[in-house]
């Protein structure tokens, strides 16, 4: 399949990410195949592209594949407790801002301290590889915290591989299962 041309995604070559599931992490490319049957336009709006994964990393990425650093999204888990219960959460911020942990995410998930999960852990529990870990796919019973900005036009994060990156509509984040769009999960 030829490459799709999408403004500012740089030099990858995007094709359609239901088309090439073979760079998706299972959990991502089941939850994209559940999704298409709820929201098939938006779904098929998903691109997928394979990447060098020693470029995985937000900066190296964008540097390397002259790519909109304002179209990257960071996905991060944190997690606290409350009444012995671990919450966790997996925040998707644009890359040009930072999760507010302290705050936003911590009130949200109403517990006292809020920090971020260990990396071998995180990639126990998503079944993704760490640096590509993603919003789509994660398991439900985490908090889903999409900042409104990420929630408006396209954004490029992880394929739950480091050896390829997901770009779709900021509406399609929003559209997960127990997604919540929340205004200042992020600060500049």
């Amino acid at each position: 399949m030829a490459g799709l041309t999408v403004v500012g995604m740089g030099t990858a070559e995007w094709v359609n990410a239901l088309d090439n599931t073979e760079l998706l992490a299972e959990p991502v490319a089941e939850q994209l195949r559940n999704l298409a049957t709820l929201e098939p336009t938006l779904v098929s709006q998903a691109l997928v592209s394979a990447i060098d994964p020693q470029f995985a990393d937000t900066e190296a990425m964008t540097e390397h594949y002259a790519m909109d650093l304002n179209l990257s999204c960071n996905c991060v888990l944190v997690a606290g407790k409350r009444e012995g219960e671990e919450r966790v959460a997996a925040a998707v911020v644009r890359a040009t801002t930072k999760a507010d942990v302290n705050h936003t995410i911590k009130k949200t998930l109403n517990v006292r301290k809020c920090s971020f999960w260990p990396q071998d852990k995180a990639v126990e529990a998503s079944g993704m590889e760490y640096g590509g870990i993603t919003p789509v796919g994660v398991p439900e019973a985490w908090n889903l915290l999409i900042d409104a900005r990420v929630a408006e036009g396209y954004c490029v994060v992880g394929s739950g591989l480091r050896r390829s990156k997901l770009a779709l509509p900021g509406a399609l984040l929003a559209a997960l299962p127990g997604a919540q769009v929340i205004e200042g999960l992020a600060t500049e």
